[in-house]
């Protein structure tokens, strides 16, 4: 299978097709960062009826000119007011009641002065002043939340107010996370031998996880061997919706992911593609569940996570993927290595409501340079079309957050 265009990659993605999503019912304050898996529709018009927005006085507006009016009665909020505002009276009304009938206009306590049992009218103000209308919050039937949006707090504020309980949701995909390489040390354990190395895959791949709305299920490492990869692999498609390795995708004697997948019966999707780093990236997929092999060195295993891993995780909730592109200027020269693709860690500065990016700090070398994702940093995309970049030049950059 020949190396593909990493745009004809991200196509692959995009159009794949879900036959069934899982959907389930959650407590509306168990929801936040879920994604709707149902139009949030108005049952009533809120305020249903015409209510005070401020502390103040209930009047005809017509009786503003008469300069003093006669305080007929309180309407406190929650009450139910039988007694109406007739000419020459007002009815002292506080926040969130409801308007007496007879009423029109508010006028609040800081325009009138009290004597005695009646309101003085110092400042006048305009026809229906902090009267809030039927429906000004929202109207019955209003569509108010559309199904695939990412529940945040004001969506549950809307949403309590509509009195659901437990609104519908996709739920969150359960990613399985497996490392292989019997050179690895898990975390805590100690070394042995020179030759070992600390895993830090499948802990930066359960943080992007978390970070963009999955669900992880760290495996944690597992040894070179072809037996235990296909029954690590086998186990973990079992249970999850989406298994990511790292390691053994390459063309070495003990990669061994590549095989398992097909053993498996899966569908292989694509299996390289022209992307730096990562260039050994193989997605496949089984009903509606999905293979990632990312590579072992921890830059490209992080970089392709965030290409890779995380649409797969929308794309199962009917949700946006949360990474977006950016336009930024260039504060230093950018050389461009290889005609592929390239996501290079860069600096991202926002001033003025410009972005900017620079290479300050960041080391040149191989994939395993995960320190160069620390800090303010984004991802300077090139296309494998693209030529070296001068300082000032327009670039697109990848925005983690």
């Amino acid at each position: 299978m020949a190396f593909l265009h990493f745009d004809e990659s991200m196509k692959i993605i995009k159009d794949l097709e879900i036959s069934n999503y899982k959907i389930s019912k959650r407590y509306l304050t168990e929801t936040l960062d879920y994604v709707l898996a149902e139009d949030i529709v108005a049952d009533h018009n809120s305020p249903e009826y015409p209510t005070s927005a401020m502390d103040g006085y209930a009047i005809k507006y017509k009786d503003l000119k008469l300069g003093r009016l006669k305080i007929s009665s309180i309407n406190p909020a929650g009450s139910d007011l039988t007694e109406s505002v007739v000419s020459g009276e007002c009815i002292k009304t506080f926040t969130g009641s409801l308007m007496p009938d007879g009423a029109d206009t508010l006028i609040p306590i800081e325009n009138v002065t009290v004597e005695g049992s009646e309101i003085v009218i110092n400042q006048e103000v305009p026809f229906g002043f902090s009267v809030r209308a039927i429906g000004e919050n929202y109207a019955q039937d209003e569509k108010l939340i559309a199904k695939g949006s990412k529940i945040d707090f004001a969506d549950i504020g809307v949403m309590a107010s509509l009195n659901v309980v437990s609104p519908l949701v996709y739920e969150k995909p359960k990613v399985a996370i497996l490392s292989t390489g019997s050179e690895l040390l898990e975390l805590g354990e100690s070394q042995t031998s020179a030759a070992q190395i600390r895993s830090s895959n499948n802990y930066i791949l359960e943080a992007i996880v978390k970070k963009y709305d999955g669900e992880p299920l760290q495996l944690g490492c597992i040894s070179d061997d072809k037996e235990s990869i296909l029954q690590g692999v086998k186990d973990a498609l079992h249970q999850s919706d989406i298994v990511v390795t790292t390691g053994g995708v390459s063309v070495g004697d003990f990669d061994f992911v590549k095989d398992v997948i097909v053993e498996l019966g899966c569908e292989v999707l694509f299996k390289g593609v022209r992307v730096k780093p990562g260039q050994h990236i193989m997605v496949a997929k089984k009903d509606d569940k999905f293979i990632i092999g990312l590579p072992g060195f921890a830059y490209s295993a992080t970089v392709t996570a965030l290409l890779y891993v995380v649409p797969l995780i929308a794309k199962l909730q009917q949700g946006r993927c949360s990474l977006r592109r950016v336009e930024a200027t260039l504060r230093e020269p950018f050389n461009k290595r290889q005609k592929k693709a390239e996501f290079t860690a860069c600096n991202l500065i926002l001033e003025n409501g410009n972005y900017y990016v620079d290479f300050q700090g960041k080391k040149s070398g191989t994939s395993a340079i995960l320190t160069n994702m620390l800090g303010s940093t984004a991802l300077l995309i090139t296309s494998e079309d693209d030529i070296s970049k001068d300082r000032g030049d327009k670039v697109q950059v990848l925005l983690l957050d």
